[in-house]
């Protein structure tokens, strides 16, 4: 059978009815760079949980029927790109998904949702930590914020932290199993008006460095962006750097056009005036080797 050229993404995310989150922010993202998504949801929520109130829709169970049923058909992925999952047994069954599905040219990205600003999201529990530590030794590529880093070292959360520091952090973590750790929403000590992204590579043994202006502004869903763009981005043939920059800038692009508007900001990113930054050629002018 001759291939059709467009390669598959299993994505493993919660599915938020309202809020540019998740798999409303990957599935548009990642169709729009030309891949085939394949959406494996693990709940599906009225809104997603930063809103006042929300319906929440368990669906552990009927993860399993699906990843059934996708082995029925003999499906294979080109990659397998992970978000949200909302309980121990969710990671247990994603971690079977991956050893179950992975091919030799399958790209792993898992996106180790765990908590920001120095605190665990709510509704995790500390069981949620030793099973993600766990869980990103299967990855090629990690993309945790800063809390997240800290939280997969199991170390105390520090705000301020030096290159050096966070260098050592990288590949502290990539030594667990991950090729690629990238660390995102690093604050620039001594310039609140910026704030970092740093990746190390141990394929390439390089450490990388993306810096943007800080916007304070908080909008949803905008780490589930950047993943998507990174994920997107390295499957397409982009370098680290290349893939970091293209990420970073798009994220920027959206907070600063969404930003002007008299908007709720709890919605997310206005996605849909953003998508064609995507055909853009990347300025390559932010990253440097560090």
């Amino acid at each position: 059978m001759y291939s059709n050229g467009i390669k598959k993404i299993a994505a493993v995310h919660d599915l938020s009815c309202y809020g540019r989150v998740s798999l409303t922010a990957a599935i548009p993202i990642l169709s729009h760079m030309g891949f085939k998504v394949c959406p494996l949801p693990t709940a599906i929520l009225s809104s997603h949980t930063q809103l006042p109130h929300f319906s929440f829709l368990d669906l552990t169970n009927e993860m399993k029927k699906i990843i059934e049923e996708w082995r029925k058909l003999e499906l294979k992925f080109d990659s397998i790109y992970t978000g949200y999952l909302g309980s121990p047994e969710q990671i247990q069954i994603v971690s079977q998904f991956i050893n179950d599905f992975r091919e030799k040219e399958c790209l792993i990205v898992i996106d180790p949702v765990l908590g920001d600003n120095g605190h665990l999201y709510a509704g995790y529990n500390e069981k949620m930590i030793p099973l993600m530590r766990d869980l990103i030794k299967s990855a090629d590529v990690i993309t945790p914020n800063l809390t997240e880093l800290f939280y997969l070292m199991g170390r105390p959360f520090k705000n301020e932290n030096t290159d050096d520091e966070l260098k050592n952090y990288l590949h502290e973590l990539s030594d667990k199993g991950p090729d690629t750790v990238i660390a995102t929403s690093v604050p620039v000590q001594g310039n609140p008006h910026k704030t970092s992204t740093y990746a190390y590579s141990r394929e390439g043994q390089r450490y990388w460095k993306v810096t943007c202006p800080y916007i304070p502004a908080h909008y949803p869903g905008t780490g589930d962006a950047f993943t998507s763009v990174i994920t997107g981005s390295i499957m397409q043939g982009d370098s680290l750097p290349i893939a970091l920059d293209r990420a970073v800038q798009f994220v920027l692009q959206a907070i600063r056009a969404t930003f002007g508007y008299n908007y709720n900001n709890m919605e997310g990113i206005l996605l849909e005036k953003m998508l064609h930054n995507l055909d853009m050629p990347i300025q390559i002018n932010s990253y440097e080797l560090i």
